[in-house]
């Protein structure tokens, strides 16, 4: 089961995709949204589909948005992968690296995505990312963290290097620019996934592979991701966490050229399925 929406920018409709037919679920919810996944709306879909209550959609030629609508937050971690670390020239942290993306980021995983104005170095960043179902606030330990998780899905955290690490002593600059956290094409409820630290992830930019990466090489797992950041902040449903990259992104491979007007970057991880988008200097249009 794979929860989806579909539509135009702004006016998605909820679905699910089951066994290579989509289904209609605005009988069900407004959206795939916090309130959505903290009602139990994952149940009540499972129990839709059982009792073949679900409308089929036709949705050939439709856009593909992000699968949760709104997150109250993106939470990210960074140099979460050994060999992205040293890639970076980074130490290999000993805590969690935290910081923020404006929650307006999140797009869907076949939109373009702007270059921004004056950038250089637009990088990308293949990544797992954890959708929150319910309440979660000083969890007691990992152990409790699976029973928030509503699923998963993939983000690209892409990434300008110039404003993240030159510009300023905060990454913010760098993360936040428009269009930034590309997010689907599903989120595959927890369950279905099964053991989040047992899945590859790949890109490739224009076709040439640059990221071959597997969660099981994560620093710090999701379980304890989700209890640490439980520990400072009340992660609420909706919420989506990004659990960092391997290696393979440009800022850590010399001579490897950052993303340019036209490029296409296709990522990947198992069980979740892929995203494509083209990089456009919309802003120079």
């Amino acid at each position: 089961m794979k929860l989806m929406r579909i539509g135009p920018l702004g006016a998605e409709v909820p679905a699910v995709r089951l066994d290579g037919r989509t289904y209609g679920l605005s009988g069900l919810t407004d959206d795939i949204d916090g309130a959505f996944l903290a009602a139990g709306g994952i149940a009540r879909v499972r129990a839709a589909l059982a009792a073949e209550e679900l409308p089929v959609l036709d949705t050939a030629g439709q856009r593909i948005g992000s699968p949760v609508a709104r997150p109250g937050k993106v939470v990210c971690i960074g140099l979460n992968y050994r060999d992205h670390a040293e890639e970076t020239g980074a130490d290999v942290p000993s805590r969690p690296v935290v910081f923020m993306k404006d929650p307006s980021t999140v797009a869907g995983p076949y939109d373009s995505v702007p270059i921004p104005r004056g950038s250089v170095k637009t990088d990308w960043e293949v990544e797992l990312a954890v959708v929150i179902g319910s309440e979660a606030r000083y969890l007691r330990s990992p152990e409790q963290a699976p029973g928030v998780i509503a699923g998963y899905t993939i983000s690209n955290d892409v990434s300008e290097r110039e404003f993240q690490l030159e510009y300023s002593s905060q990454w913010d600059l760098g993360k936040s620019c428009e269009g930034f956290n590309p997010l689907g094409p599903w989120l595959v409820p927890s369950d279905e996934v099964g053991d989040p630290q047992a899945l590859g992830l790949s890109l490739a930019v224009n076709d040439v592979p640059r990221q071959d990466g597997h969660t099981k090489n994560m620093i710090f797992d999701v379980a304890y991701v989700v209890w640490y950041l439980s520990q400072y902040m009340v992660l609420r449903p909706g919420d989506v966490i990004n659990t960092g990259t391997p290696a393979g992104v440009a800022l850590g491979i010399p001579g490897t050229p950052y993303l340019r007007h036209g490029d296409t970057v296709q990522l990947s991880i198992d069980r979740l399925g892929a995203q494509r988008h083209t990089f456009n200097d919309v802003w120079a249009v």
